[in-house]
């Protein structure tokens, strides 16, 4: 069986007795009663997932949740194992105008000695557990639950650092708003393009409490956290409510944001209506002036120059006057 990358680590009383153990022996170290073990696999391709699935005897709705795209976060029970399909998040730069976000979905099997995990991509993520890992030797002397709790720690943090960055671009929108020299077009594509990062993002992390309250709820089956970890799946419980509940109020804000663009063009088109009425107004009294002293009818200085100062001075008059009230009312 050959995988595109796979590292392997063995524990035993809570100190690392092996490294890049090779894949033949997976079945055997997972059933080593002494030792616990965790296998990452990286970009496994069809037949690895098919042969890693007959060597654990894993159930094919699993193997169908690890392969299938676009598969939503959730964690199943069954009587051997436990498994779980999850992401990481962060901002980059894509080829997708229209989101910098870029998910990378991480599927967990846990077993009563063991961890088995798989990722399409290459994650930084991963070697941030074993650092945590390394860390707190507590984790491991605890069994596999303390590995799901790194992976998920992990992960959670690395949603806090997204939801941190969409926010500060969302303040940045803010301000933009009532800058007149800011081009209203691109206020309106950043808006656009942050709607579509927060439901992405949304839907990656409003299933991770569900999945940390499901993991962390009392179970009689062989996998099972420990008493001793509770306090840890609480803490990671509470973080995941945290993100939620940021995500979710950056969406309300962000739907404000977009509704507040939008009176503040209906505004601006106001104040340009208001102004071409005023000045509308001004035009039409010479209109008026002239056009009353071009009828066919008796005037002041009738065929006479004092008929031409007249009607200038009316013109100039009026308008002046029109001028000065929309100036004071602001209407131009």
């Amino acid at each position: 069986m050959s995988l595109s990358q796979l590292s392997s680590r063995v524990w035993q009383y809570g100190k690392v007795i092996a490294e890049s153990v090779p894949l033949e022996t997976l079945n055997e170290e997972l059933s080593d009663t002494r030792t616990l073990s965790w296998y990452d696999l990286t970009a496994p391709d069809r037949e690895d997932i098919d042969i890693l699935a007959d060597e654990l005897n894993l159930d094919f709705h699993t193997v169908e949740d690890a392969e299938a795209p676009g598969e939503r976060p959730k964690v199943t029970r069954y009587p051997d194992h436990l498994f779980l399909t999850t992401y990481a998040a962060t901002i980059g730069e894509t080829d997708d105008p229209n989101s910098r976000l870029i998910v990378s979905r991480v599927s967990v099997w846990v077993f009563a000695h063991g961890v088995v995990s798989v990722h399409r991509n290459d994650l930084p993520e991963i070697a941030e557990v074993l650092n945590r890992l390394d860390a707190n030797p507590d984790l491991i002397s605890n069994g596999p639950m303390g590995i799901v709790h790194a992976i998920l720690d992990v992960l959670v943090d690395g949603h806090f650092d997204t939801v941190q960055h969409l926010d500060d671009v969302v303040e940045d929108v803010e301000d933009q708003l009532f800058d007149d020299s800011i081009d209203t077009q691109q206020v309106q594509l950043r808006v656009y393009r942050l709607r579509k990062e927060l439901v992405q993002f949304r839907r990656i992390v409003l299933p991770m409490r569900e999945i940390v309250s499901t993991i962390s709820r009392p179970s009689r089956e062989a996998v099972a956290v420990p008493r001793v970890l509770e306090p840890y799946f609480n803490d990671l419980y509470d973080h995941s409510m945290r993100v939620s509940e940021w995500s979710d109020s950056l969406r309300d804000l962000v739907a404000t944001i977009f509704e507040t663009n939008l009176s503040i063009q209906d505004a601006k088109l106001n104040i340009v209506m208001k102004k071409l009425a005023g000045w509308a107004a001004i035009i039409a009294v010479p209109t008026l002036v002239t056009g009353w002293f071009g009828q066919n009818v008796p005037f002041w200085g009738d065929g006479r120059p004092l008929g031409l100062w007249i009607s200038t001075v009316l013109v100039v008059a009026s308008s002046v006057l029109l001028y000065l009230v929309f100036r004071r009312e602001d209407w131009i």
